[in-house]
C-alpha cells in the first residue's frame, strides 16, 4: 500500500503510460501520492528529452499534473556523475539529443570534438558515422567512455527500434572498450536519484514495468521493488527470475 514507502521512484514508458496511450490507473495513483504528500520522483532513462517536456507531456497527454523538477532523466544522470568525478577535466564529446547535452552544459561542460576529457554515447536520432568515428578517436587518445544506458531497443509504433545501447555498442566495437554505464539497471543512476529524492534508500521503492531494467536496477541497488504488468514484463517471465520483485501488481488500482 502507498504508506508503506515514503518515497517512489517511478519509471515513464510502459509504466505510467505506453508511447502515446494512457494508462488511466497510472494517473489515479500519481493523483493519490499527491493527495497523501508522498514523495515520487519519475526516473527514466529517456536522454532525448529536458525534463520540463517530459513534465509538459505528461500534464498535457496523460492528465498528469506534475513539473519538471519531478523528473529525472539519465541525461541528468550522466550529467550529475561526471560533475562529481571530473574535476577540471570539463571537456566533452557527446553522441546525443538536448536532453543529454544540455544537462552536460548546466554543469559547466563544454564541448570538444578532438581532444576532450570524456565521450559520452546516448541516444542520438540524426547519428552518423563520422559522429562515430570522433568518439571511437577520442577514446582511443585517451578519453573516459560514458554510455547512458544500455537499452538496446526502444518500442514506438512502428515496433522495436534501436535505442541507445545500441549506438553505444557500436562505439565499443570500434574502440574495444566497454562504457562505464549510467542508466538503468545499473546503480548511479539510483544513487543520484535518490540523492534528489532526499530520503534514506530503505524509505524508497524503485517502481515499474521491465523486470531487467526498472526491477534489476531496484535489486541491484538493495532497495524494494513495486512490478506493475502493464508493460513489458510478463508474469511468466518474471516467475523465472531468481529474485522476485517485492511486489507485483497487474494494476495501480490495486495499490491503495
Amino acid at each position: 500500500m502507498i504508506s508503506d514507502y515514503k518515497g517512489y521512484l517511478i519509471d515513464l514508458d510502459g509504466t505510467i503510460y505506453r508511447g502515446r496511450d494512457k494508462i488511466p490507473a497510472a494517473a489515479r495513483f500519481i493523483k493519490r501520492l499527491q493527495d497523501t504528500h508522498t514523495d515520487f520522483l519519475f526516473v527514466t532513462n529517456n536522454t532525448t528529452k529536458l525534463p520540463d517536456d517530459v513534465a509538459k507531456n505528461l500534464r498535457e497527454n496523460h492528465d498528469i499534473d506534475v513539473t519538471g523538477n519531478e523528473v529525472y532523466t539519465a541525461g541528468l544522470a550522466t550529467a550529475d556523475y561526471l560533475d562529481g568525478i571530473a574535476g577540471d577535466k570539463r571537456k566533452v564529446y557527446v553522441i546525443g539529443e538536448l536532453g543529454l547535452k544540455q544537462a552536460l552544459m548546466n554543469k559547466g561542460f563544454v564541448f570538444d570534438e578532438v581532444h576532450p576529457d570524456w565521450v559520452v554515447v546516448g541516444l542520438d536520432y540524426d547519428v552518423t558515422y563520422h559522429k562515430f568515428e570522433l568518439a571511437t578517436l577520442a577514446i582511443k587518445r585517451g578519453a573516459t567512455f560514458i554510455g547512458t544506458n544500455a537499452d538496446t531497443n526502444l518500442p514506438n509504433e512502428r515496433g522495436l527500434v534501436p535505442g541507445a545501447g545500441s549506438l553505444i555498442g557500436f562505439v565499443e566495437r570500434s574502440t574495444q572498450q566497454r562504457a562505464t554505464y549510467v542508466g538503468k539497471p545499473e546503480t548511479i543512476i539510483m544513487q543520484k536519484a535518490v540523492k534528489k529524492i532526499g530520503l534514506p534508500k530503505e524509505d524508497v521503492v524503485m517502481v515499474g514495468d521491465n523486470y531487467m531494467t526498472d526491477i534489476s536496477a531496484g535489486i541491484n541497488f538493495g532497495i524494494d521493488t513495486l512490478l506493475v504488468y502493464t508493460g513489458v514484463s510478463t508474469p511468466e517471465f518474471v516467475a523465472n527470475q531468481d529474485i522476485q520483485p517485492t511486489h507485483a501488481i497487474r494494476s495501480f488500482d490495486e495499490w491503495k
